[in-house]
């Protein structure tokens, strides 16, 4: 179970759920996340909240998650995880960045300044008492940033099955792009009841963790919300599915089908 929740945060964080021009979220938006293994064996929470506050005088807003461990697997992999991002109420950009996490005694402690004007993230490791400075491309996101960024930037009217969605983005002291393909609508059973959602495949790295570069499927609602629903991946050992079990302070109607 090493860095799988890792990769589950990373992955609701950077789904890109494909907005309209309104905002789909507002300050007080917060979401609650059961993990499991392979079907049966739970594995873990986590969640994600908005708060509106200041940094260095700009408006931002201010977004944490945080992943832990449960049930059984917490006794022998503790996981305690915790990711902060820090970004522009109008344009979406990140300042702030910060990852600090426990991860079955494998820590880290990292916090990242985003210069857009330089195009430069500056990275300090608070473990090693180490910086850096990084060039980053225009506009680059961070793993949480990422997420509300596509929320409020993209339109899913004309989306086609097929079409691929990319998006710079910058972690720990890397560059990469991020890639998401459409694969559909589909109406789901919830939590809540029956929803209507897109899914989409986002592309990763085979080997290791996953079983090849599109083990990956993931749902949104099909809402102004955007809400990440279910995530479901195949592992090279196993399989891992996240799903929304709460949910509070949506900024607009989620339409649920109770029959």
């Amino acid at each position: 179970m090493k860095n799988v929740l890792l990769i589950f945060i990373i992955l609701l964080c950077t789904q890109a759920s494909f907005a309209q021009k309104e905002s789909a979220f507002k300050d007080g938006e917060w979401f609650k996340f059961e993990m499991s293994y392979s079907g049966f064996l739970k594995a873990g929470n986590a969640t994600l909240s908005v708060d509106e506050t200041t940094l260095k005088g700009k408006p931002v807003y201010h977004v944490t998650g945080k992943g832990w461990t449960t049930g059984a697997i917490k006794w022998f992999f503790k996981v305690k995880d915790r990711y902060e991002s820090y970004f522009d109420k109008e344009t979406g950009v990140p300042y702030k960045f910060i990852r600090k996490i426990d991860e079955g005694g494998h820590t880290k402690d990292i916090e990242i300044a985003f210069d857009h004007v330089k195009k430069e993230a500056l990275v300090e490791n608070k473990e090693n008492k180490t910086t850096k400075i990084i060039a980053t491309e225009p506009n680059v996101q961070d793993m949480v940033s990422a997420f509300y960024y596509l929320r409020n930037n993209y339109e899913t009217d004309d989306i086609k099955v097929g079409d691929i969605v990319e998006l710079d983005m910058f972690f720990d002291e890397e560059n990469f792009g991020f890639k998401l393909k459409y694969l559909g609508r589909e109406t789901i059973e919830t939590e809540f009841g029956k929803i209507k959602t897109l899914r989409f495949r986002p592309y990763v790295m085979a080997g290791r963790v996953f079983k090849e570069q599109e083990s990956l499927t993931l749902w949104v609602s099909a809402d102004e919300n955007k809400i990440p629903l279910k995530i479901q991946a195949d592992l090279s050992v196993g399989s891992l599915r996240a799903e929304l079990v709460e949910f509070k302070g949506l900024k607009h109607y989620f339409p649920i089908q109770f029959d």
